[in-house]
């Protein structure tokens, strides 16, 4: 009994864990990348490709080959980051979701496996 929730527990974590990822990379080539699935009015932040820390942006639109933004909602400095100087664009908001539903998760887990050793 007691390695069957386990089990189960394990299935579940892994679930979450798995769920959690977020993150939209880009290639090399500007060509291949979509940038259409950016949406206006939201805030993501941005990995570099040279190692520069990771920049917030409020997204804007797109002008030509550079993604153009503000640094925040009160923040109105304009923020204009090249296309080929992305590695990596996360949603803010998915993020902090998918981070509640795994603290959630593990806590569902945790009352599982507490309540299977107390049944035995």
């Amino acid at each position: 009994m007691r390695a069957s929730v386990l089990i189960k527990s394990s299935l579940l974590t892994s679930l979450f864990v798995i769920s959690s990822c977020a993150t939209t990379k880009y290639s090399e080539d500007i060509s291949q990348n979509n940038y259409s699935n950016l949406k206006t009015g939201k805030i993501y932040i941005v990995n570099k490709k040279d190692g520069s820390p990771k920049e917030k942006i409020l997204f804007k639109n797109i002008v030509g080959d550079n993604i153009v933004g503000t640094k925040g909602k009160k923040d109105s400095t304009e923020v204009t980051i090249p296309k080929s100087a992305i590695a990596s664009v996360k949603d803010r908001s998915t993020a902090r979701v998918t981070g509640g539903a795994v603290i959630i998760g593990a806590a569902a887990v945790a009352a599982i496996v507490i309540s299977s050793n107390r049944a035995d």
